[in-house]
């Protein structure tokens, strides 16, 4: 990941769905600018403790921290968890970088949505990250950041990930009014929205040449995104650099659609 810059020294960052794909690459280059980061996943432990130990391999800080969104108490049990695993390490139960980026799809037209798959989308792309601001303001330092990972797909139309994109066209509102909300605290918000990027949830789209080939065609650049392509932006938005940018939706899609 390369040498730590120190850019974050002295913040701690909690990093959803950090096990694995763009989570892991976010969480990685945060740790590599100097923070202190939470690696939150839900169900795959070991994935979580791999991006835990290639930090740590790097020179960085982070500690693992299970608790599924989308279920009874979730918001309760990832602060439980956070505030011990800050205590455990001496640090104080504060929180200065809010990544909500855990996501998944259930492909379905209008003909095919169920109200089950809906209600799952909609509780982990909009319901946590909502209720994870709402119960962390009171530990979000003055001058914190808020990233909320969406998608280009809630720009373009995708018949077959109808719900998946409603739910993130749902987090992309809930950005702007929280920038309008948070900012007299110095609090910025914004969200990153990447294209088709070479992830496990996208693993489909790039599992053989010709539909990789295919996928890296809806590009400028003539290629798939790469998680590393999206923590790189999510590092400029987290970092002081960033001040004066909140309520936007930073499309990185590499010129998908254009």
């Amino acid at each position: 990941m390369g040498t730590l810059t120190g850019r974050l020294t002295g913040r701690t960052a909690l990093v959803t769905g950090a096990g694995r794909g763009i989570g892991r690459a976010i969480a990685r280059r945060l740790a590599a600018d100097g923070a202190l980061v939470a690696v939150h996943y839900g169900s795959d432990e070991s994935s979580a403790r791999e991006t835990v130990a290639l930090i740590t391999e790097d020179g960085g800080r982070a500690f693992p921290l299970h608790g599924p969104l989308g279920v009874p108490d979730d918001v309760r049990t990832v602060y439980d968890r956070l505030d011990t695993g800050l205590r455990e390490l001496g640090e104080p139960a504060t929180l200065d970088i809010l990544v909500n980026n855990a996501g998944f799809n259930v492909r379905g037209t209008v003909a095919e949505v169920t109200g089950q798959d809906f209600d799952r989308l909609m509780a982990v792309h909009a319901r946590a990250p909502l209720f994870l601001v709402q119960a962390g303001l009171s530990r979000l330092r003055e001058g914190g950041r808020i990233v909320n990972i969406s998608s280009a797909a809630t720009r373009v139309a995708l018949p077959s990930s109808l719900a998946y994109s409603m739910a993130k066209g749902a987090l992309e509102a809930l950005t702007r009014t929280l920038a309008k909300e948070l900012g007299p605290r110095e609090i910025t918000v914004n969200t990153v929205a990447p294209g088709f990027v070479m992830t496990d949830l996208n693993r489909s789209r790039w599992a053989t040449p010709e539909a990789e080939a295919e996928h890296a065609a809806y590009s400028v650049f003539g290629r798939m995104g790469r998680p590393s392509d999206i923590a790189d932006v999510v590092a400029f938005l987290a970092s002081a650099d960033s001040r004066w940018v909140t309520g936007q939706c930073i499309d990185a899609s590499g010129g998908t659609g254009l």
